[in-house]
């Protein structure tokens, strides 16, 4: 029996869920109508490991709690409105999206819109379907593309794909995009901007490629549309929130905004009376058709369902939205790295001050050169989890479960080598008390090779006694001889030292977790300070 379950709930390509099928650990089960069956989504999710969506299907924070499986949602497209991420983090399952499947045809459609609205084609086409040939002649004159100034807001893959068919088109190209460098700006020829308003200053036409979040609502406000030159269009393939639509309707009225093109809507489906559908030249609208080609819901599909299929099966993660991905190339390099940092975040649990204010992950030597995001989230997760309920906490949500306790994550690099050609440090602070591990590879095998500023070389699975004690002799003789009078067997055993406050720390493994009482009689030996059991 295929030990994962995976809830397609929208319609996706047929070979997306063979493929997920074809999988011996897999069983999809495809029910294209469950968005129009919210009662019976609520009803089954708790049966599923993960969730396949597009637009209909809406896992919000209700439907999330009820999935007590839940793992992973995959989204068959970019935009991840229709998810509560929130709710999803919250409960630790990984959103992922497909990003680059519908990148073609969303950039071809919006481009095509453009071209409609400038040139008045969906008006003209309905005159001549109505007999009016003559007039619609005189009254649909069009506008020019060559030589216009285009504003892009938004210079991800589906940006970047509209500019260069806009290049083609001799247009003049502004972008806004928070991410993008002069660097790559003047690899692509454009121009850069430094805000929505300077983009938007002297524009002719307007194009949106952005996800609707609380920092892009109404982007495309009246003040911002007084910016463009008189005449503009607007073309809106991403989502409808982006834009004031009465505000758009206001523009347009008066004259200064010639037209617009929408394919999104700030609610959907729009009203028949939406204040838009009004207009009678330089428009052009579509329900919702940006990623609507044969080819782009045969990636999208194929895309998730490969996701969903890798993450369940080997842990890769890809495209997702609420925490880092982690591809199989990254996860052959890192996945010792990951052991280590669980390792280490599970002894700063136990050795560590109480209710500390932060935790420090440091990269040194090559480490500091890869993508470590993931790593810090196993020392988090692992930390957070002896302060918590087993089950509450995992890589998703330790982020957000760190924050509510006050624990600040930081992270930092450093390329000069140390004594080992990579390491990696965690520093757990509670005001002027810090507490410091450190670890490495040697070979494939996470070695522990610090504790508290004391150099040691210490496996990270067993069971094992973490002893700080006095640095004289007879001390490490009395630990044997309780622990063999217990009936307690040493599978192993390290000694180090540090010189500089005269203890030393002696690190046992052994065959179970040590009884209560035997960790009293220990404590008990004089010269001992400390003894802290933990299982790696």
């Amino acid at each position: 029996m295929a030990s994962h379950r995976v809830l397609v709930a929208d319609p996706i390509s047929e070979h997306g869920v063979t493929l997920l099928n074809d999988h011996s650990d897999i069983t999809a089960d495809f029910i294209p109508d469950l968005g129009s069956q919210p009662d019976k989504l609520l009803e089954i999710i708790g049966d599923y490991d993960a969730l396949i969506v597009r637009s209909q299907t809406k896992p919000n924070a209700e439907v999330i709690a009820r999935a007590s499986r839940l793992r992973a949602i995959g989204r068959a497209g970019v935009g991840v409105d229709n998810i509560d991420r929130e709710a999803a983090s919250a409960h630790g399952v990984i959103v992922m999206n497909t990003p680059t499947g519908n990148t073609v045809s969303t950039a071809e459609h919006a481009f095509a819109l453009m071209l409609a609205t400038a040139r008045n084609i969906a008006p003209a086409h309905a005159g001549v379907l109505a007999g009016d040939f003559k007039n619609s002649r005189k009254a649909f004159s069009g506008i020019e593309m060559n030589g216009k100034r285009l504003a892009v807001i938004g210079m991800g893959r589906i940006g970047s794909e509209f500019v260069k068919r806009a290049q083609g088109f001799n247009m003049k190209v502004v972008a806004f995009d928070p991410f993008l460098t002069q660097a790559r700006a003047d690899e692509l020829k454009i121009e850069l901007a430094d805000s929505p308003d300077a983009v938007l200053d002297g524009a002719d036409v307007v194009t949106l490629h952005v996800p609707l979040t609380d920092d892009t609502r109404h982007i495309i406000n009246a003040e911002r549309l007084a910016l463009m030159n008189k005449g503009g269009l607007i073309v809106n393939c991403a989502r409808g929130g982006l834009i004031d639509e009465n505000a758009l309707k206001a523009a347009i009225d008066t004259g200064h905004i010639a037209g617009c093109a929408l394919d999104v809507y700030e609610n959907e489906p729009p009203s028949t009376d939406h204040p838009l559908f009004s207009c009678k030249k330089h428009v052009a609208f579509t329900p919702h058709l940006g990623a609507s080609t044969a080819e782009a819901q045969e990636n999208v599909g194929i895309q998730v369902a490969e996701q969903i299929r890798d993450f369940l099966t080997t842990g890769e993660i890809r495209n997702a939205i609420n925490m880092p991905s982690l591809d199989a190339a990254a996860l052959a390099q890192l996945g010792p790295y990951l052991n280590l940092a669980t390792a280490l975040g599970k002894v700063l649990a136990k050795l560590g001050p109480a209710s500390p204010d932060s935790l420090r992950v440091s990269y040194h030597g090559a480490l500091a050169e890869q993508d470590t995001g993931l790593v810090s989230r196993h020392v988090l997760t692992a930390l957070l989890s002896a302060a918590c309920n087993e089950g509450q906490v995992n890589i998703v949500n330790a982020p957000a479960v760190a924050k509510s306790m006050g624990l600040d994550l930081t992270e930092s690099t450093i390329s000069a080598a140390t004594e080992f050609s990579e390491l990696l440090v965690a520093e757990l602070t509670k005001g002027d008390a810090k507490f410091r591990l450190a670890g490495t590879i040697i070979g494939r095998t996470p070695r522990i090779v610090e504790i508290d500023r004391t150099f040691v070389d210490t496996n990270i699975e067993g069971h094992f006694l973490i002893v700080s004690n006095d640095d004289r002799p007879g001390i490490v003789g009395a630990i044997g001889s309780t622990l063999g009078e217990a009936e307690v067997n040493i599978a192993n055993m390290s000694l180090a030292r540090n010189k500089q406050d005269e203890s030393a720390l002696t690190i046992i493994e052994i065959d179970q977790p040590l009884a209560p009482e035997v960790m009293d009689t220990l404590r008990e030996v004089g010269g001992i300070l400390s003894v802290t059991g933990v299982t790696l």
